[in-house]
């Protein structure tokens, strides 16, 4: 696969991670990403937007997934995570009718809790 003028080695535009497949750890696929969470301060990817469930995209719950949980894998094509379609049924989530709420500390942390991931 050619890489464009929107990725390197190493990076690449957030315009071309919307939309990318989220595997499991059994390799069967749960969703895409719908959207990234940029720190504003540090400038580093915080999170991404899982979009699991419904039709054509319609009626999907959001899972934000911290971006460290996610791995690239070039043979797959998408991001992978170490949880199941199983576990995605009792996550930190929302739904289209309402937002995250990002300024929530105790359901952030709570959030990195599920996932095993160190809350900074």
């Amino acid at each position: 696969m050619a890489m464009d003028e929107k990725e390197t080695g190493s990076l690449i535009g957030s315009d071309k991670v919307e939309g990318t497949a989220v595997f499991g750890a059994d390799d069967r696929k749960l969703g895409s990403i719908e959207r990234v969470m940029i720190d504003k301060k540090s400038g580093r990817v915080s999170y991404a937007v899982l979009g699991f469930g419904g039709i054509l995209g319609l009626g999907n719950d959001h899972y934000p997934l911290p971006w460290q949980s996610l791995k690239y894998d070039t043979r797959l094509g998408g991001y992978v995570t170490g949880i199941t379609e199983d576990q995605l049924r009792s996550p930190p989530k929302y739904d289209s009718e309402r937002d995250w709420n990002w300024a929530d500390v105790g359901a952030t942390r709570a959030l990195h809790d599920y996932y095993g991931v160190p809350f900074v």
